[in-house]
């Protein structure tokens, strides 16, 4: 385990994955010499993703400066979000899978200048819209690029081209409401106050099965940096990207 000026306790599968990848980075370009070694390169940027410390207080802990703190971030996200599965490749990992579960969550950011392309009036405030697929346990499979927390989550699907995909694979996906229309390979729960009988029951059972999606949104916001990105929103679809990385490595 190493010792990291902050508040982590990364496993060393996980501080072994990036510091690999850092350690090819750097003999592909070339690179003799820089003030951290790959392993605390990654340490830092893990730092920054899994506990949201600030530039200023990482470059305080690393000794380092905060323009160094600011490119190592930002090499580290970079190179781990070139790993990070495309649509297809997902597709290609789930036919083996019983079920997937499509569902989206609004990442919440500080850039509220812009107003209306930003606001999301389903959670009242100001975010980016990123849509998850998750399997029968609870596992993260896939995390789409960021869209703009006005996106609807059944337009940022189709966007995405997700219903396009789940249908030529021929894959159940359960979703919620808000996937009303997305076409067969949706099943969502009936809507409205009068239900019968057997529909309130099958709302109830696809609830169940659902809310299993719960469990990898919550992994995902795990990672404190998501929970109120101050970044530009143009490095947001990376640090997701690379967030899936870094989990499927550590699972």
């Amino acid at each position: 385990m190493l010792a990291c000026p902050s508040s982590i306790d990364p496993s060393s599968r996980t501080l072994r994955y990036p510091s690999a990848q850092l350690h090819a980075r750097r003999r592909e370009v070339g690179t003799r010499w820089r003030r951290l070694p790959t392993d605390r390169q990654a340490l830092l940027a893990l730092a920054h993703l899994r506990c949201g410390d600030a530039h200023a207080q990482l470059a305080a802990g690393f000794r380092i400066g905060i323009a160094t703190v600011c490119r190592y971030i930002r090499e580290v996200i970079d190179v781990l979000a070139t790993l990070a599965p495309t649509l297809t490749e997902a597709m290609k990992a789930v036919r083996a899978k019983a079920f997937v579960i499509l569902d989206g969550t609004l990442l919440p950011i500080d850039r509220i200048a812009a107003g209306a392309p930003y606001y999301s009036g389903k959670h009242k405030s100001h975010g980016m819209n990123v849509q998850v697929l998750t399997d029968p346990f609870e596992r993260l499979l896939w995390a789409s690029p960021a869209l703009l927390g006005s996106v609807h989550d059944l337009a940022a699907a189709r966007t995405h081209g997700i219903t396009d995909a789940l249908a030529a694979a021929e894959l159940k996906c359960w979703a919620d409401k808000a996937y009303q229309g997305a076409g067969r390979p949706a099943r969502v729960p009936f809507r409205g106050r009068r239900l019968k009988r057997w529909q309130r029951r099958h709302n109830s059972t696809h609830a169940k099965i659902r809310c299993l999606s719960e469990q990898a949104m919550a992994t995902l916001k795990g990672w404190r940096l998501l929970r109120k990105l101050r970044c530009s929103t143009n490095r947001i679809t990376a640090i997701v990207q690379a967030v899936l990385v870094l989990h499927h490595a550590s699972a």
